[in-house]
């Protein structure tokens, strides 16, 4: 009977914890969403001369700024509807989308049936209905095909004559960050460090036994057991050789000598992260590294420094990545091509300065080659992207075939510049 007790007594305290962490969580996420709605909404609808901004969803098929806009649960057809009826404060109507987390949310003004928008809107006859639709923004484009000509059809002429796509307002609202969003992403970073560092250690590796794959199950379990998510699906962990990348979370054996690294993120709280860890596996006899393996990852990461002055809020991200190639070069770096470094003595770098956030690939401006839409976008205050590039340094043990050295962390556009949001890399792990 006692131990009945005491398990029932066990059960009783798990569950409290659980629905503490869950309450923390969401009360996180409020005070992002409340924030938002009053300092950054306003002035992303205005600048992009949005009047109206509708968001559509449907049961089983909610729009990617789902979670952003305070969830709800949706029976049929729903919308999220903001106004800008001219005074400091946008107004906020969420029609059909319902529940206890959408009611105690405080975001909006007013919860009504979905039936209601097309006498709403008429009462409001703004001149530019921004919907989310776009050619390049994942996010901005939840509206689907039926949805859109449904919205048509509710609305009406000269109504649905006047939808526009909002995906710079989306850009906006999700890019510009406010203290709280800061806060929350910092948590989720420092959490996928410290699992990455984990993993790349002897408490889960014995060299010789355990696969690349084991470890990435290992971090996926972590997750689980933390109510987390996997931001890149399975963590990508790998071994770089002479020839590039040997294998990625396979059946692969870790072996003395190899140069391990992993790139992840993890999900909390609305938020994905995108980092790098480095490690190298110590052969027999070897008490550290080789100096040539060391040195490139040193060389890998005093690029940091000759890249960092080039980030400045105002600047386009192509002004951006023009002024950081001028910056390397005159710090003696070669700018290459990803995967194509040069044959000579020099480091080359690749980089690929991503915008992080809700997602690990996030939204704002993006010095990149892989997202041209982005690459036009200005740089703002408050924009967290990835530090991301890769420095190729010759081995003398390879015949000065170079080992791309990774380096990715999370950072903050600030007024004086470039601040990390968690400690930057800094060294090389040891697995012995």
């Amino acid at each position: 009977m006692r131990s009945i007790v005491l398990l029932m007594a066990f059960v009783v305290l798990a569950g409290s914890v659980e629905a503490q962490e869950a309450r923390r969580r969401w009360e996180m996420e409020r005070q992002i969403r409340l924030d938002k709605f009053e300092q950054i909404l306003p002035k992303a609808m205005r600048e992009n001369d949005i009047d109206m901004w509708i968001v559509a969803v449907k049961e089983n098929h909610i729009d990617p700024l789902w979670r952003d806009l305070g969830r709800g649960y949706v029976t049929g057809i729903g919308y999220y509807v903001f106004t800008d009826r001219g005074s400091g404060r946008i107004e906020r109507l969420a029609l059909g989308p319902s529940g206890y987390l959408l009611a105690e949310s405080g975001a909006y003004d007013r919860l009504a049936p979905a039936s209601m928008l097309a006498e709403l809107v008429r009462e409001r006859d703004p001149k530019r209905i921004g919907v989310n639709m776009s050619d390049e923004i994942g996010p901005a484009d939840g509206l689907s095909y039926t949805m859109y000509h449904h919205l048509q059809k509710t609305l009406g002429e000269p109504y649905a004559s006047r939808l526009v796509s909002a995906e710079r307002l989306v850009s906006d609202f999700r890019s510009r960050r406010v203290a709280s969003e800061i806060v929350a992403f910092g948590e989720a970073a420092g959490i996928a460090i410290q699992l990455a560092e984990r993993a790349l250690s002897n408490e889960v590796i014995t060299v010789g036994k355990t696969t690349l794959e084991d470890v990435a199950w290992w971090m996926q379990d972590r997750l689980l057991e933390r109510a987390l998510g996997s931001e890149f699906d399975m963590p990508s962990v790998y071994v770089t050789g002479p020839e590039g990348i040997v294998a990625t979370s396979s059946n692969r054996l870790i072996q003395p000598g190899d140069v391990m690294m992993i790139d992840w993120g993890v999900q909390l709280m609305n938020f994905g992260t995108d980092i790098k860890r480095v490690a190298y596996v110590l052969r027999p006899g070897e008490l550290t590294p080789p100096r040539s393996i060391q040195e490139a990852f040193d060389k890998a990461v005093a690029v940091r420094a000759a890249i960092k002055p080039a980030l400045q809020p105002g600047r386009t991200a192509k002004e951006t990545m023009a002024a950081m190639d001028e910056a390397l070069r005159a710090a003696g770096y070669g700018v290459i091509e990803f995967n194509r470094p040069n044959a000579d003595d020099k480091t080359d770098v690749a980089y690929g300065f991503h915008p992080v956030g809700n997602t690990g690939h996030g939204l704002g401006a993006s010095m990149t080659t892989w997202q041209p839409f982005q690459s036009t976008l200005t740089l703002r205050r408050g924009q967290m992207f990835a530090f991301e590039y890769f420095a190729y340094s010759p081995i003398e043990e390879w015949g000065g075939r170079k080992l791309r050295v990774p380096i990715e962390d999370d950072a903050i556009l600030m007024e004086d510049g470039v601040q990390f949001l968690h400690p930057a890399n800094h060294r090389l792990l040891v697995i012995k």
